[in-house]
């Protein structure tokens, strides 16, 4: 059975209107101009006409959802996150840790292991980013100072021998003791290696690309600002051609200029959205725990006791939406951020990311107000606004 989803498809380049998305079994088999494809009769339609159809979104940098946490360390919360994620229109994720003592990030991390692939899923888990603990405790932000270590040979081995292949990103602070090794032991093993909670100087950033770096983490949160005589993190991050980012696209982690600026200077394809989301993700306001520390919300701005920025109640379809509507992007440029760069960056563009015949069966029917309608991760619809699928 060929399933037909009809609305104004987002391509990378272009939106088709009144366009289709021909789907069968877990794959695409047609997206385009409706004219272009020959109707079998063994298909089932799906008008989402007046809606936009989009590639499934992919989030690298997400610690919750729905009141629960990757570091609960548990199956349950993992499942219970991929089917919040699935409603804000994500199909994949990295479940991101915390620095925390290491038997709970090893807690944490083996539930990933038992969980990948699980039928229970819907958003897929890709793989693990961990951010911290080999971070910077001048720019710990929401981070647990207490907890924060050196990144030895002996911890980096014991992370890899944990999860291996599945350890996709880690965020690292290269001026750190032994930073510089990890990050090249990390890279040679197809790690993504991060810069972020970072104080580094760019003469530091610039070893750690040569190192194998070739990321920063949500730029301008908890790294060196820019500065004319030290352009620090974020200056080396915007001129280097070598590195990738990620932003925190809310308007509160960062001003709609900053972010204007980063798209202005990387372009689309090396600038990804995340999220940052938290357990509040969902929830109404209150008092939640992130990492072991008290996170207050308050009209959806997450911070710690202190004031510190502490994640985010922020989600991708969100995201896109306000670069659209605020700093006036294309459909399909703030779309290829959310769901092309990622995939790319992860090294799963042949089969996720956009919507191409042979890939993967994920989209989303995204409403005119940026609200996600339905959720499909390889054919299967995982969410479908209103009722429990």
């Amino acid at each position: 059975m060929r399933t037909v989803y009809r609305g104004s498809v987002v391509e990378t380049t272009r939106v088709v209107e009144n366009g289709i998305v021909v789907t069968q079994g877990e794959h695409i088999l047609y997206a385009g101009e409706e004219g272009g494809y020959a109707y079998s009769g063994d298909e089932e339609i799906r008008d989402y006409s007046g809606q936009w159809i989009i590639p499934g979104l992919i989030d690298i940098h997400v610690h919750g959802n729905a009141g629960h946490d990757v570091m609960d360390g548990t199956r349950e919360a993992l499942v219970a996150i991929s089917k919040s994620l699935s409603s804000y229109g994500i199909t994949g994720f990295l479940a991101t840790t915390m620095t925390a003592p290491f038997a709970e990030i090893e807690r944490a991390l083996n539930a990933v292991v038992e969980t990948v692939g699980s039928p229970e899923l819907a958003a897929e888990v890709l793989g693990v980013h961990l951010e911290g603990p080999w971070i910077n405790p001048k720019m710990k932000g929401a981070q647990a100072e207490e907890n924060i270590v050196h990144p030895t040979e002996e911890r980096v081995d014991a992370i890899l021998r944990l999860i291996g292949e599945n350890l996709r990103v880690v965020t690292i602070a290269p001026e750190m003791p032994e930073a510089m090794a990890a990050i090249e032991k990390l890279a040679g093993q197809g790690v993504i290696c991060s810069i972020g909670h970072s104080d580094a100087t760019i003469e530091q950033v610039n070893e750690a690309v040569e190192r194998g770096a070739s990321h920063a983490t949500h730029m301008f949160n908890g790294m060196r600002g820019l500065h004319h005589r030290e352009p620090g993190v974020v200056g080396a991050t915007l001129v280097h051609d070598r590195m990738t980012c990620d932003i925190i696209a809310d308007f509160i982690h960062v001003h709609p200029n900053a972010v204007e600026l980063v798209y202005r200077m990387k372009g689309r394809e090396r600038l990804l959205l995340i999220s940052d989301g938290m357990r509040a993700v969902g929830m109404p306001d209150g008092t939640y725990d992130l990492g072991g520390q008290t996170v207050h919300v308050h009209k959806c701005i997450a911070r710690l006791t202190d004031g510190t920025l502490a994640g985010s109640t922020l989600t991708l379809n969100r995201a896109i939406g306000h670069l659209v509507e605020t700093l006036h992007l294309s459909m399909p440029d703030a779309v290829y951020m959310a769901a092309t760069a990622p995939a790319v960056k992860l090294g799963v563009s042949e089969r996720k990311g956009s919507l191409e015949a042979g890939k993967d069966a994920d989209l989303v029917v995204m409403a005119p107000d940026y609200s996600v309608r339905a959720t499909v991760v390889k054919g299967r619809m995982v969410y479908q606004e209103g009722e429990s699928v």
